[in-house]
């Protein structure tokens, strides 16, 4: 997730300061991804180092504002325009953990499995109340309209990673199956 492209884009709406900044972006993600407002300095920081915003005075609160720099925009601009890369994608704890698991003493990937499928289900039951709440009424602002997106990305995660974990369970079954089959090693050694 990028924060310093999702700061930028509530920046391009006109000069924010940092607290308000995270709320607009917790609103915008349907609270999904929770900002510490020191993350939010820090990447403002940053963003300042690189041209990309500048300081541009107080409110009448004296909280510090932000604008974007011509610089800022460009940037915006060309991310907005890119893929999302895949070809260089995050590790990913889950097939860490069950690739670590195969082979593993006194561990069950099958069990592994289930205790994550499990878990998965109870994030889509609360995907699914966020959901709900964010269809009734109809969304009508843009920040619900957002959320609800961010929101459906979960649920169609959730979902994607549900139907991985049945793909692993079976291929590990079938593996089991054809092992138990196999005539005994020459020798003794497995």
């Amino acid at each position: 997730m990028s924060i310093r492209h999702g700061l930028l884009t509530l920046l391009e709406r006109g000069p924010r300061y940092g607290a308000r900044l995270r709320s607009e972006f917790e609103s915008r993600t349907g609270s999904t991804w929770p900002l510490n407002v020191g993350q939010v300095y820090t990447t403002l920081g940053r963003l300042e180092r690189d041209g990309l915003i500048a300081q541009q005075g107080a409110d009448r609160a004296g909280h510090v504002l932000y604008a974007l720099t011509e610089a800022g925009r460009t940037e915006l601009r060309a991310w907005f325009a890119r893929p999302v890369e895949r070809m260089s994608p995050p590790r990913d704890e889950l097939a860490i953990k069950l690739a670590m698991a195969v082979g593993a003493p006194g561990v069950d990937v099958r069990e592994v499995v289930e205790v994550q499928r499990h878990h998965l289900t109870e994030a889509m039951r609360t995907y699914a109340r966020l959901r709900a709440r964010a269809l009734a009424p109809a969304p009508r602002h843009r920040d619900e309209v957002a959320a609800l997106l961010v929101v459906e990305r979960l649920i169609f995660r959730a979902e994607a990673e549900v139907r991985w974990l049945d793909h692993c369970e079976a291929l590990l079954l079938r593996l089991a199956r054809a092992a138990a089959t196999e005539p005994p090693p020459v020798g003794g050694r497995p």
